[in-house]
């Protein structure tokens, strides 16, 4: 996958005078990174959007800072939102270099359909994983890993981080034994209420009214 890029600017507003910035559809920033100097910018609202919804946490940014003959290579690592609004309301890049390995979490894709569905009534799957840790050189790391369902032909069958395939340079750093989706047959619905539980909750209630009465008369 190529490099996804984005022109950043330096940001010379600070404090809580970036609300300026965001009111003329600019987001404020920080670049950073292990043995780099902290960078303050500032980016295009309607740019980063487009680029964010192509771009994952694992997906290597080229930002084009000023007139830098390079561009910078980063990772969005953080993406601050109000609450409320959800209007974005500043962005961390992380930089990277080349030559050093980092460490990522990166979303499962589930792709396929498990046969067992089909052929045992009441089976279901359980996703008990939904993202791994791994670790790779920027340009190795992957948007996602993708989990093939189409192997689950019976229950209680199950997949395994060491069944997930990753890319060349890329080390799984989860147990591989961990269980990332399993068959199982749904649990039965209890249609009726046993009659033993069901007198057994009435002295509860006349109990629950009798102690509101008594409150009533104190009141």
């Amino acid at each position: 996958m190529k490099p996804l890029e984005l022109k950043v600017s330096r940001r010379e507003v600070i404090g809580k005078k970036v609300r300026f910035l965001r009111r003329e559809g600019i987001i404020p920033g920080n670049i950073y990174g292990r043995g780099f100097e902290s960078v303050p910018v500032q980016v295009d609202a309607k740019a980063f959007k487009q680029l964010l919804s192509r771009a994952g946490m694992t997906d290597l940014v080229l930002l084009k800072l000023d007139n830098s003959d390079e561009p910078l290579r980063a990772l969005i690592r953080d993406v601050q939102r109000n609450p409320i609004t959800d209007e974005l309301l500043h962005v961390e890049f992380y930089q990277v270099r080349a030559t050093d390995r980092i460490k990522a979490e990166v979303t499962l894709e589930f792709i396929g359909e498990a046969p067992v569905l089909s052929k045992v009534k009441g089976s279901t799957l359980l996703h008990l994983v939904d993202s791994l840790q791994i670790e790779a050189l920027p340009d190795n790391l992957p948007h996602s890993l993708q989990v093939d369902l189409s192997v689950l032909e019976d229950v209680d069958q199950s997949i395994c981080v060491r069944d997930i395939r990753v890319g060349e340079g890329v080390t799984m750093l989860n147990d591989p034994d961990q269980v990332v989706v399993k068959v199982v047959e749904a649990a039965r619905v209890v249609e009726e209420v046993p009659v033993s539980v069901a007198e057994e909750a009435v002295p509860a209630e006349e109990e629950v009214e009798e102690g509101e009465e008594e409150a009533s008369d104190k009141d």
